[in-house]
């Protein structure tokens, strides 16, 4: 079971992503993964919620964007921002690694400066493949990582194999 960081480790992240995401916008990063409207979209690891307002914009009213985290502020974060911003398509989920959603309800997960947090990615990757729909896209980045170690961590359990590598992140799907 994985555990939340600290409060204030989590406050000095949110800062740090604040900073990041002015100079380096999410929307740019949420461009390479082909989101639709109407599609339903797993944040798995959402944070401070750094990527909600533009994948909420892209899947439009019809769609849904799930934020999950194990921190507490951070889902307290991402409900205040989707309030403020009346993304009414948005839901959260309080977890450490279980989504509660149906097994194949989802179209996009988005996996991002996470995995390397995680200390039992075998489950948190059955999780993902269990909830991602055939044909469903896993997108992933993490700057902690090299590119042999992050295509290495999502295909050695042979669920997922690499679909196409963009500029800034991975896309995979079932195998």
């Amino acid at each position: 079971m994985d555990k939340p960081m600290s409060n204030l480790g989590f406050k000095m992240m949110s800062f740090a992503f604040k900073v990041r995401d002015f100079f380096k916008p999410r929307r740019k990063v949420i461009a390479e993964v082909g989101i639709k409207q109407g599609d339903h979209v797993l944040d798995y690891g959402c944070g401070p919620g750094s990527y909600l307002k533009a994948t909420a914009d892209l899947v439009g009213p019809e769609g849904k964007v799930y934020a999950l985290d194990i921190h507490p502020h951070a889902i307290r974060k991402v409900q205040k921002l989707a309030s403020k911003n009346r993304l009414d398509n948005v839901e959260t989920i309080l977890s450490d690694c279980r989504t509660d959603l149906p097994s194949g309800s989802i179209d996009v997960v988005l996996l991002y400066d996470t995995f390397h947090a995680l200390t039992k990615p075998d489950e948190a990757l059955s999780e993902l493949y269990r909830v991602l729909k055939a044909g469903g896209i896993l997108s992933f980045s993490d700057h902690h990582l090299t590119n042999d170690e992050i295509i290495y961590g999502v295909t050695v359990s042979s669920l997922f194999e690499l679909a196409t590598r963009g500029d800034r992140t991975y896309s995979f799907q079932k195998a």
